[in-house]
C-alpha cells in the first residue's frame, strides 16, 4: 500500500492510496486503474477513495487456436497480448492508438481505432466479461447474458464494477505487416471527400490535419489508408519492435505556443512531399506511432494538456468539420496532433462513444483559458448533434453531456441497480454524475 500522486495521461494528478486486488477493502470508494492512459479524470480517484491497480493480473487463460477465441485477465496489456500471439498470425479485432492500455481499460473506454468504420468498437467483439460487482459477487455478463449490466461496462468507464476476464475473439491476419497508402489533401473539404470515398474501399483509414492554417489552407492534412498486406507482399521477416525512447525532459510552459505548433505543422504537412505515397509499413508506425516516445506527455509541461474528441453526425453534413475548425480557429486553439476518423454506426453500449459520422480528436496544453474553450466547442458539438469521448475529457460540464448523452439515463438506471451506494467511483463520476466526493 503507499500514498503517492496518481496521474492521468493528461498530467492532472490527485493524491491517491494505491493497493493490490489482494488487499481490496470493503468500505470506502473504490478506483480500478491499469495503465493510466485516460487523458482525463476517468482513472483518477475521489478523495479518501482507494485506487486498485489491474496491471498485476495480466495472464492469457485459453485461447482456441482454431477460432483464435481469447480469455484472459483483465491487466493484460495489449502491448504483452500483442508481443505474443502477434508472430502466430493473432492480432486484436480493434485497437485504439497506444499499446499501453489494458484489457479493462479497453472495455471500460470502449476504444475505437482506425477501423471502426468496418469492425466497431473493441466492446462489439467480446462475447464474455468477468467482473465483481459492489456487493461482492462475482458474475459473467455478455451480449445474451445480463445484458444489461454488460451493456453499460462497455464504454461505461470502470462505474459498474471491477473487470476481471474479458473473452473475445483475434483477429488471423495473413502477414505482421500494413499495405499502406497515403496522401496530402489540400483543405479539409477535400480531406472529408476522400475520407469518405476511402472509408468505401479500405479497412483502416486515418488522418491528421493541420488545424491551424487558414483560409484556403484551412483543414489540409495528410489521410492514410491501410490493410494488412498479403504475403507476396510483405517482408520475409517479422517487424523490429521500435527503441525504447523517452521524451527527455518537462517542457518549459514556453516551448508550445501557437508560433511553435503552427511551424511543426507546416513541416509535417510537407515533410510528405510526393503528392501520393503507397508502401509496406510496419505495425508499430501504423497504429501506434505515439509509442516510440515513452512519456512523450512531458512535452506539454507541468500544467499538462487534455484531449478534446467529439463525433460529428453524419446529419450535420459534409460542412461539419469546416465548421467545427473555424470555431476552433477563432477560439486561438493549438494543437499538434489533430486526426479526424470515419465513424461506423453507433454502438448498443449505453455510453460508447462513436456513431455514424466523423471522430475529430486534438491535444489542447492547459491554459487559464481552457475550460471557456471547452465550452464553447461542446456548445458548437451540441448545435451539430454531436457527442464527446468520456476517456479524453476533463473539462465537460455536467449540463453538456446531459445533453449531448440521450441513452445516459438508461446507463445510470443499470448503474443504480448494480451499485446504489456509488462504491465504483472516479473524479469524472463526481464531476459529471453528481457522485459525492
Amino acid at each position: 500500500m503507499t500514498d503517492s500522486r496518481i496521474e492521468g495521461w493528461g498530467r492532472t494528478s490527485v493524491m491517491g492510496e494505491e493497493l493490490s486486488p489482494d488487499n481490496l477493502e470493503q468500505t470506502p470508494p473504490v478506483l480500478f486503474r491499469g495503465l493510466g492512459r485516460s487523458y482525463g479524470d476517468s482513472s483518477l480517484p475521489t478523495p479518501g477513495s482507494q485506487v486498485v491497480n489491474t496491471t498485476r493480473a495480466n495472464r492469457m487463460l485459453a485461447l482456441d487456436n482454431a477460432t483464435g477465441m481469447l480469455r484472459a485477465e483483465a491487466g493484460l496489456s495489449l502491448l504483452d497480448l500483442h508481443r505474443t500471439l502477434l508472430p502466430r498470425g493473432w492480432f486484436v479485432p480493434v485497437t485504439p492508438g497506444t499499446q499501453f492500455v489494458t484489457l479493462g481499460g479497453a472495455v471500460a473506454a470502449d476504444v475505437h481505432g482506425k477501423n471502426h468504420h468496418v469492425d466497431g468498437c473493441f466492446g462489439a467483439h467480446v462475447r464474455r466479461l468477468k467482473m465483481r460487482v459492489a456487493d461482492g459477487r462475482v458474475v459473467e455478463c455478455g451480449p445474451d447474458l445480463e445484458r444489461e449490466l454488460f451493456l453499460a461496462t462497455v464504454g461505461g468507464m470502470g462505474l459498474t464494477g471491477q473487470i476481471l476476464e474479458v473473452e473475445f475473439p483475434m483477429s488471423r491476419i495473413p502477414t505482421p505487416w500494413i499495405w499502406q497508402e497515403s496522401e496530402r489533401v489540400a483543405d479539409i473539404d477535400e480531406y472529408i471527400a476522400k475520407l469518405k470515398e476511402a472509408a468505401a474501399q479500405w479497412p483502416m483509414t486515418v488522418g491528421w490535419i493541420d488545424c491551424l492554417s487558414q483560409g484556403a489552407n484551412l483543414g489540409r492534412g495528410i489521410l492514410m489508408k491501410g490493410r494488412w498486406a498479403h504475403s507476396h507482399e510483405a517482408p520475409n521477416r517479422f517487424p523490429t519492435e521500435p527503441p525504447n525512447l523517452r521524451f527527455p525532459f518537462e517542457a518549459p510552459p514556453w516551448l508550445l505556443n501557437p508560433l511553435s505548433i503552427k511551424a511543426f505543422n507546416f513541416a509535417f504537412y510537407w515533410k510528405h512531399l510526393p503528392k501520393k505515397r503507397e508502401g509496406i509499413v510496419d505495425p508499430f508506425t501504423f497504429f501506434w506511432p505515439l509509442d516510440f516516445v515513452k512519456d512523450w506527455n512531458r512535452m506539454y509541461g507541468r500544467r499538462g494538456f487534455t484531449q478534446y474528441q467529439c463525433v460529428l453526425p453524419n446529419e450535420a453534413g459534409p460542412g461539419a468539420a469546416r465548421r467545427f475548425l473555424e470555431r476552433l480557429t477563432k477560439r486561438g486553439g493549438a494543437s499538434f496532433l489533430c486526426v479526424i476518423k470515419d465513424c461506423g454506426p453507433e454502438s448498443a453500449a449505453f455510453l460508447s462513444f462513436p456513431r455514424s459520422g466523423i471522430s475529430v480528436a486534438l491535444d489542447i496544453p492547459i491554459r487559464s483559458d481552457t475550460q471557456a474553450l471547452v465550452d464553447e466547442l461542446n456548445e458548437h458539438v451540441l448545435s451539430e448533434g454531436g457527442r464527446i469521448y468520456l476517456a479524453k475529457d476533463t473539462f465537460t460540464r455536467p449540463e453538456h453531456f446531459r445533453a449531448m448523452e440521450h441513452r445516459l439515463p438508461r446507463f445510470l438506471d443499470v448503474r443504480e441497480k448494480w451499485d446504489p451506494q456509488h462504491r465504483f467511483r472516479s473524479s469524472q463520476s463526481v464531476r459529471l454524475f453528481g457522485d459525492r466526493e
